[in-house]
């Protein structure tokens, strides 16, 4: 062997592109395989999507429940914070409460033993995020019970009460009943003390006290029974003729 042969051989040579590594693929499989990771990525972002989803409907669910062991009135905000809050920052615990406060702070308590969870999780959640949910799930349910008393509410008074037909628009006769309310004639006029007398105990109003016997009428409990308890168990509730 020549000297030129091995200073030659000696030579290193210089290494091979990239390119020439690339083994050579169909480029459905390319394709195929690209779809396929697009489409895990999907599924996690979607299984994320569907855990906050599932989070959301169990707090909404849990809202449900404030308008009929909470509070039937109060505004979510001012049960869940500001009271509370007012209370906590006062300097004087044995300060007097009116009775509008001290039904928020009992309100607010009631809250925490009908939802557990509520005291470590409102520390973890943005007040807008679980106060909204809370929110809508109570709204909902008082749309839920108004909307099944519109059917049963009629039912129980066409079926126990007969009430007289309703006015008709085309009958000369009522248009002078709708002409005395409107022009509040005499035996027409309603005002702020008109109480209506189905919702008195045998549908009868004391005048000098109004407040004796309001919402103990037959269809006060039938209501009642029918939100807090279930339709069925307003059956139980026996009519009274008015």
């Amino acid at each position: 062997m020549s000297l030129s042969q091995v200073m030659v051989e000696d030579i290193p040579h210089p290494p091979e592109s990239s390119q020439s590594l690339v083994v050579a693929t169909s480029e459905s499989a390319h394709q195929k395989r690209k779809i396929a990771a697009l489409e895990e990525k999907l599924q996690i972002l979607e299984s994320g999507h569907v855990v906050k989803q599932r989070e959301t409907n169990y707090y909404m669910s849990e809202g449900r429940a404030i308008r009929h062991i909470v509070t039937l009135f109060d505004n979510i905000k001012d049960l869940v914070i500001c009271e509370n809050d007012r209370w906590c920052n006062m300097d004087d615990k044995d300060e007097d409460m009116t009775v509008d406060q001290n039904c928020l702070q009992t309100g607010y308590i009631t809250l925490n033993h009908a939802l557990s969870w509520f005291h470590f999780k409102a520390s973890d959640m943005e007040y807008d995020d679980y106060s909204y949910m809370l929110k809508k799930g109570a709204d909902a349910a008082r749309g839920d019970d108004t909307s099944k008393l519109k059917s049963l509410i009629a039912d129980w008074i066409n079926r126990e009460l007969k009430p007289d037909s309703l006015v008709d628009p085309k009958d000369k006769y009522y248009h002078g009943i709708r002409a005395g309310i409107r022009d509040r004639a005499e035996g027409y006029v309603i005002t702020e003390m008109s109480w209506p007398a189905f919702l008195y105990e045998k549908y009868t109003a004391d005048q000098d006290n109004l407040e004796q016997g309001l919402f103990k009428s037959i269809l006060s409990l039938q209501v009642f029974k029918a939100i807090f308890t279930s339709p069925s168990s307003a059956r139980e509730v026996v009519m009274l003729p008015m």
